[in-house]
């Protein structure tokens, strides 16, 4: 969830950059509170844009896929995948194809949000 490895978050429990319980069978839990703070010391600064979306993935294009109107677009960042309907001509005029580097942009006036089991 925050783009580290497991050495590094041990290493940040390890220098009291994060706090940490220990289990009885000595693994180190953190509380979900904590987890969070550090998840927004984490991300890079917010500055404003002249776009209204302010959820920007840097990605790479994964697949495309084109019709006659219409191009489907799939970007993997990070762990998301993100799948995009755009007009063809759009696709075409970014020159989207598998490897390109690309952002995706989010705007929604409806998130779904579920609770992780």
């Amino acid at each position: 969830m925050l783009g580290v490895s497991v050495d590094t978050l041990r290493r940040w429990v390890d220098h009291g950059r994060i706090d940490a319980d220990r289990t009885a069978g000595g693994q180190r839990l953190i509380e979900g509170a904590a987890l969070a703070r550090l998840a927004i010391q984490q991300a890079p600064p917010h500055h404003a844009s002249d776009r209204s979306a302010r959820n920007r993935l840097l990605g790479v294009v994964t697949h495309v896929t084109r019709d006659g109107v219409m191009a489907q677009v799939e970007i993997q960042a990070g762990p998301h995948r993100i799948v995009s309907l755009m007009t063809r001509e759009a696709a075409d005029e970014l020159d989207l194809a598998p490897g390109v580097v690309a952002y995706a942009s989010i705007k929604s006036t409806s998130v779904v949000v579920e609770r992780s089991t």
